[in-house]
Order: structure tokens, then C-alpha cells, then sequence
């Protein structure tokens, strides 16, 4: 199996830990290893080919922290235009260097996942019923509580029942509260991880039936002769931005999904970054040096200024964090609306 880890983020859903210039997946927020890294451990669990998708501003600094992969590896965009384009582009270079029915596995390089073993056991499942059947088929997660803030994927139809293998019915959207309730009674819904698995060919056939535009741009890109020069680049740069959600995968004819058997979290916000981060029996956790508190209970506080002391006294729920970019001070359950400050700081 070929592994395709994206690597794209924007820096902006922790802010001011994460930035345009240093966005999450440059970062160890969850473990010593940055999360990219971590996605590179997990993908190593998939087969020895391994290509990194990344926009041109942090290329360097992904070949700095993953010296194991050969220059080769890292797939260059000039400039973002959406998942849908990041995975034509990644498509088309291994189409010039693979076999086109070797299986391919996107995943995300900014997630968090503790069960390597059980990350690596579903892929190869994916992997085998995307040969046998000769069709997209994606990863789900066993929802854990009622999320608003993720896309659910319906199940129905059992192909598998012993690995856990089923027919895709319908996605929905991110649910209100009372709609996601009944997604996770009903037992018939996943949470939408974004991950896929499929052959050169496959992805090429659905496309065909389900998504001619997108079809059309990757054998645009496919004519011309040398991935990444620069007649390649500028014609990447005209394709408008577009979601593989949108553009393909809620369009296809035909899908199947795994669900998986390993933990999973997207680390959308501080509250998210909290639950997966070591605490100490107040549900504290303090990272760097110069943090002080008195009565604090459930806090999140990063100090990456050493020489500036932080204090947080009689505080509970909160997040704090002090970088030279920025302090954030705020109720974890609203953590996630930092991204707006951090658009407008962009602006």
C-alpha cells in the first residue's frame, strides 16, 4: 500500500499556538514527536512508500523533521486549491511512478491516534475490500459522544460484518445536538474522518461516473510531461479550490466504509488538545517552564516564553497560552473560536 499523508494546514484553529508559518502539524502537542511525525509513524505501519502533500512555505522544515523520507517523497504544491486538488496532484505523480492498482491510502497529518496496531488493521482491510470490490472505501469512527462538530457517515448493508465492512448509505452534515443524539443511539452512523483508501484506477473510474470536472482537471494536469515544472505549477494554480467531500466522495456511485478500530481525535481546538494530553489529578496540565498557579482545576497552560512568568489563580475550564505570537485566554468549551481571531489577525 502507497501512503499519502496531507499536510496542508492554514495555522489557524490553535492560535496562538500554531500560526501560518508554524501550523499544527509542525508542532508536539500531544507527544515529543510533532503530529506530522506521528502521521509518519502511523503511515510507516502501512508500507514502505510514503509521500508527504504540502504547500511550498513549509516544505522545508516537513524534510527537517522527516529526514527518514527521500526528497522524492515530498510532494509540492505551489499553491493550495482544496483536498480535492491536494489528492488529484498526488494521484497524478504516482500514476507517472506506480502501478495504478497498487492500493493508496490518504490520510491527515494534524490527527491524533494512540493504536498504531489497530490504525494499520483497518487500512489493510480497506485496502483489500477496495481490491476485491474495486471502490473507494473510507475509514469511519465509532462515535464516542454526540459531536456537532464533525460530519457523520450512515451506514447500511453489511459486506463484512466479522471486519467490521459496510456499504456507504448517505453522509450528513455537521448535526445540531439533538440530531447528533439520534445518530449515536441509532448505532447506524460514523464519524467522518476524512480518510480514503483506492487504486489509481479507482479513484479514476468513480471520477468518470461521478465527478467529470475533476476528471477532467486531473488529465489536464496528467498531459502535461513533468510533474512540477513550472507549465505543471501554473496549471495547478488555475484550478479553483474545491472539497474532496464535495467534489467526489458524497458524489460516488458506489462506497464502502470501515469502521475503524483504533482511537481517533482531530485536534480542532484546545478542549480537543486537552483530552488527549496527560493531566494530573485535577485535570491540570502545564507545559513549559515559568507557569504558576494556585486553585486551578480541568486547565490547559503553555508558557513558550521562558523568561515571562505566567500565573493562573482560582481559574477552572480555561485554556492559557502564551507565545511571542499572541496570549489566549479563554472557557475551553469556546477555545474554538480563537480561528476567528486568528483569520482576522491574518486579514
Amino acid at each position: 500500500m502507497i501512503t499519502v499523508i496531507i499536510a496542508g494546514g492554514s495555522g489557524t484553529r490553535l492560535w496562538p499556538l500554531s500560526t501560518p508559518n508554524k501550523p499544527k502539524q509542525l508542532l508536539a502537542l500531544s507527544s515529543t514527536r510533532t503530529m506530522v511525525q506521528q502521521a509518519y509513524d502511523r503511515a510507516a505501519r502501512l508500507g514502505e512508500i510514503v509521500y508527504i502533500v504540502t504547500e511550498a512555505s513549509h516544505s522545508d522544515e516537513l524534510r527537517e523533521q522527516l529526514p527518514e523520507l527521500p526528497d522524492e517523497a515530498f510532494l509540492i504544491e505551489p499553491g493550495r486549491r482544496g483536498t480535492a486538488h491536494c489528492i488529484i496532484f498526488a494521484l497524478d505523480y504516482i500514476a507517472r511512478n506506480h502501478d495504478l492498482n497498487e492500493p493508496v491510502a490518504f490520510i491527515h497529518s494534524d490527527h491524533n491516534v494512540r493504536d498504531l496496531n489497530g490504525f494499520a488493521r483497518s487500512f489493510h482491510t480497506a485496502a483489500r475490500i477496495s481490491e476485491e470490490n474495486k471502490e473507494i472505501v473510507l475509514i469511519g469512527i465509532e462515535p464516542t459522544f454526540p459531536s456537532t462538530g464533525f460530519g457523520y457517515i450512515e451506514r447500511d448493508g453489511v459486506i463484512d460484518e466479522s471486519a467490521g465492512v459496510y456499504n456507504v448509505q448517505s453522509f450528513k452534515e455537521k448535526p445540531d445536538y439533538e440530531t447528533a443524539l439520534r445518530y449515536v443511539a441509532s448505532g447506524d452512523y460514523l464519524w467522518n474522518c476524512g480518510y480514503f483508501v483506492g487504486s489509481v484506477n479507482t479513484f479514476l473510474g468513480e471520477m468518470k461516473q461521478s465527478a467529470p470536472e475533476l476528471q477532467a482537471n486531473y488529465e489536464k494536469l496528467a498531459s502535461i510531461d513533468v510533474h512540477g515544472s513550472d507549465r505543471y505549477n501554473q496549471a495547478y494554480l488555475e484550478l479553483d479550490n474545491q472539497v474532496i467531500d464535495v467534489a467526489l466522495i458524497e458524489k460516488a456511485q458506489k462506497l464502502a466504509v470501515v469502521s475503524a478500530s483504533f482511537d481517533w481525535m482531530d485536534i480542532g481546538n484546545f478542549k480537543d488538545l486537552h483530552d488527549v494530553v496527560p493531566k494530573d489529578e485535577q485535570g491540570n496540565y502545564f507545559h513549559g517552564e515559568n507557569v504558576h498557579t494556585i486553585e486551578v482545576e480541568s486547565v490547559y497552560v503553555r508558557n513558550e516564553e521562558p523568561k515571562k512568568p505566567v500565573a493562573v489563580i482560582g481559574l477552572d475550564n480555561v485554556v492559557v497560552v502564551n507565545t511571542p505570537d499572541g496570549i489566549l485566554v479563554a472557557r475551553k468549551d469556546v477555545s474554538a473560536k480563537c480561528g476567528d481571531v486568528a483569520k482576522k489577525l491574518q486579514e
